[in-house]
């Protein structure tokens, strides 16, 4: 199961009844009992949107419309499955570093690599003609691999669901607290500033420009009536990210002068009185 196979681009499908989840459970290694339940955890809500368009008279109950539901059971079971191996895997971490180790695990973006690395894109559902952009795309992927993971709890048993994830636990979980952190730097100014200054990061948007479908914010990161950083994005959040990226850049910057200075200030220790300085 490879951590870095290349993205899959997922393609709609003419129809639910081209049997991708057959295709799929052969494709890892897993014979289910029920594939219904595979079927449902690759079937994203347009294929029921579009069977509304197409055949209003047809009403299908909840649980066979999309994958959410599934994705609904997949999301707590991931939870408690990434606490679990954390638990056991680190005997001594505080609580601390295992929520972050958590967090960093079951963050969209390294369900859509998990997504990725089984090619899962391949075989989800789609309506016909679906247009797909490169963000709907990850929040597709990132759907299903959560509803796989229900599916095969409510087939398999919760057992078989750990032991589905546990090649991506043992590949990823050494290195979830260091890209939890990357990937927040709100959370480590947050942190550095409020050890430092007794007193929160304040962040505010300054600017907007673009196209309502193409907005482009640029944000500030303050503390009291200094700016530590600014940073553009795509959304309000995404700027603010980069706010705080490049003031954790100047705080690094900024510890490295003082100590540089404090070294270079240092006085050779007085010798006692009546006496002189010893040589070497």
């Amino acid at each position: 199961m490879s951590r870095r196979a290349k993205p899959q681009t997922i393609e709609p499908t003419a129809a639910v009844g081209e049997d991708n989840a057959v295709r799929f459970g052969r494709s890892l290694g897993m014979a289910f009992t029920d594939i219904e339940l595979l079927r449902l955890a690759l079937t994203h809500r347009s294929v029921a949107h579009e069977l509304r368009m197409t055949a209003p008279d047809i009403e299908l109950p909840p649980s066979e419309r999309s994958n959410e539901r599934l994705e609904f059971l997949g999301d707590a079971v991931i939870g408690y499955i990434v606490a679990a191996d954390l638990y056991q895997r680190f005997p001594e971490a505080p609580e601390g570093d295992l929520t972050a180790r958590r967090v960093g695990l079951v963050r969209g973006e390294r369900l859509v690599a998990w997504a990725r690395s089984i090619n899962m894109g391949d075989y989800v559902y789609l309506a016909a003609g679906e247009r797909v952009s490169d963000r709907d795309r990850d929040r597709i992927l990132s759907g299903a691999f959560e509803a796989l993971i229900g599916a095969i709890t409510l087939d398999q048993g919760i057992e078989a669901a750990r032991a589905f994830m546990q090649p991506f636990l043992d590949a990823d979980a050494s290195d979830a607290l260091e890209d939890q952190i990357a990937a927040n730097p709100k959370g480590q100014l947050q942190e550095y500033v409020q050890d430092h200054y007794r007193q929160p990061p304040i962040y505010r948007i300054i600017d907007e420009a673009g196209p309502d479908h193409e907005r482009i914010f640029t944000a500030e990161v303050l503390i009291g009536d200094a700016v530590l950083g600014s940073g553009t994005g795509e959304s309000k959040r995404s700027a603010e990210q980069a706010a705080a990226t490049m003031a954790l850049e100047r705080v690094g910057e900024l510890h490295k002068r003082r100590a540089t200075r404090t070294v270079r200030k240092r006085r050779k220790p007085r010798a006692p009185k009546g006496g002189t300085e010893l040589d070497g």
